[in-house]
């Protein structure tokens, strides 16, 4: 990506955490300035998330909602010598990873429209987030983001079209991913943080040393 251009990361709602997998990513390998978009309610219950750059959204009172759009927008088209990049979750609430169909506010897309006016262009991404009990006791977090695309004015068709553009990329990004875990496509996958033990891990770690330990018993004369 040109950095010299902000970038709108673009996300599916099916978890509570996900505002912390944007900084997790943000630090580990984007180094970005990071902002987040997430509904009052929440910012509202969970203050510490201003802590990653989350600003809040009240979709019940329409003066407060623009006024976070057009905050969104100053937010990305501001210099600076980091690129600016915004998280957002268009579905606008926690909704279940295999819901369909998937539904997208307008949001994000006027966003988009605001800083078109200010900047030459955006950078859009596609981010899809699945949890899943494979092999081990504990869940495994699988995160994929789509190519970069750049959006210019020329490019940009409005809001309503852009808005179903990146519903059903969505849709087709999450039906992907799906699908590589059910056939256990994982291997390119790269693991970015790796939590404690497993206590399958553990048993089967100690289960080992036991096995050696018996078979060293057997080989003394």
């Amino acid at each position: 990506m040109d950095l010299h251009y902000p970038v709108v990361f673009y996300c599916n709602h099916a978890y509570w955490w996900d505002g912390f997998w944007s900084q997790l990513c943000t630090e580990k390998y984007f180094r970005q300035n990071l902002y987040i978009i997430i509904e009052y309610q929440q910012l509202v219950k969970h203050l510490f998330f201003t802590r990653l750059g989350a600003f809040s959204i009240d979709r019940s009172r329409p003066r407060s909602a623009v006024h976070t759009l057009d905050y969104a927008a100053k937010c990305l088209a501001e210099e600076s010598g980091r690129q600016n990049a915004l998280w957002v979750f268009p579905q606008g609430k926690i909704e279940h990873v295999d819901k369909r169909p998937v539904r997208f506010f307008n949001g994000t897309a006027s966003i988009v429209s605001r800083v078109l006016r200010k900047t030459g262009g955006i950078y859009l991404v596609s981010v899809v987030s699945r949890i899943e009990y494979l092999g081990e006791q504990r869940p495994e977090l699988f995160l994929s983001f789509r190519p970069p695309e750049r959006i210019t004015s020329a490019d940009y068709s409005g809001v309503r079209q852009l808005t179903v553009y990146m519903r059903d990329t969505t849709t087709g990004h999450l039906d992907w991913l799906k699908e590589k875990i059910i056939s256990r496509e994982t291997d390119d996958f790269h693991i970015a943080v790796r939590g404690a033990e497993s206590i399958n891990r553990k048993v089967e770690l100690l289960k080992g040393m036991f096995t050696l330990r018996g078979k060293a018993g057997e080989e003394k004369p």
